[in-house]
């Protein structure tokens, strides 16, 4: 009997101790924070997709450019760490990122359902155009002279081009597709007249089939694509990726890496809006 009453007194002690440790275990698993863990991984991890020029990958040597790779990797060298670039697809990356296998994602519309499964600064990385490539007999000044019956147009299925020619062009046949490419495609092989799509990308799609005209129908439309992250009570990462973006925004650096992207495509980039508002 004295023996079980030893045993009872040393049991609120130990478990009182045991609770402690495992308090502070999980605090210490839960402080590693995306901030962190960068610091502590020695890589910054971001989500690619080759989509020019946003990013490119070179299929000889698999070694990535493009604009957002630019940006990524001044992050990376002012964080003093290696730029680790994980390849994803536009639908994947916000699982990608609450899955924590990648720190950010570079431009995402900043939309009400997104926002509620990970976080957007509110300062844009880009300013992105919606442009057609239309044949030259069919009139493109304004979305008005699209939405009729004839014009069929090709837009990347479930995206928020997808979205504003649904709602714009109520009389037109509208035709969704997987991919940009194949929406290019369908307008190459005469499926469509009209491919709506944002404007860089369209712009090099467009260079590779070389046919059609691309005009920026009136009233402008455009998308202020920006950089998502994920949520977390340790706000330093988030902070510094908005203090960045917005630096290179506006001292005309992300311009610059976007000329230079134009350049590395065989673009003009003088035949190209640039990806600054204020500039169209």
């Amino acid at each position: 009997m004295r023996f079980f009453k030893i045993k009872i007194g040393l049991f609120w002690p130990m478990l009182f101790l045991f609770s402690t440790v495992f308090f502070m275990c999980n605090t210490t698993f839960a402080e590693e924070t995306t901030w962190n863990a960068i610091k502590n991984r020695g890589t910054l991890r971001i989500g690619v997709v080759n989509t020019p020029p946003w990013f490119l990958k070179d299929p000889s040597t698999r070694k990535w450019s493009g604009l957002g790779y630019y940006i990524g990797k001044e992050m990376a060298d002012a964080l003093n760490v290696k730029l680790d670039p994980v390849e994803v697809q536009w639908g994947t990356s916000v699982p990608a990122l609450q899955a924590n296998k990648i720190d950010l994602m570079l431009f995402l519309d900043s939309t009400p359902q997104r926002a509620k499964a990970v976080a957007f600064p509110t300062v844009p990385v880009v300013d992105i155009p919606l442009a057609v490539l239309h044949q030259n007999k069919i009139k493109a000044e304004s979305w008005k002279d699209l939405n009729k019956s004839g014009v069929t147009v090709a837009v990347p299925q479930g995206t928020s081009m997808d979205a504003f020619i649904t709602k714009r062009l109520t009389k037109a046949e509208i035709l969704r597709f997987p991919s940009n490419a194949e929406s290019v495609a369908a307008f190459q092989s005469g499926r469509s007249n009209v491919v709506c799509m944002f404007l860089p990308p369209l712009v090099k799609l467009q260079k590779k089939i070389g046919r059609g005209t691309i005009t920026l129908p009136k009233p402008a439309h455009s998308s202020s694509a920006t950089v998502a992250l994920r949520y977390e009570t340790d706000k330093r990462f988030f902070d510094w990726v908005s203090s960045s973006i917005f630096y290179w925004y506006n001292t005309g650096k992300i311009d610059d890496w976007f000329k230079k992207t134009l350049i590395e495509l065989d673009i003009d980039p003088n035949e190209v809006p640039g990806v600054y508002r204020a500039k169209w």
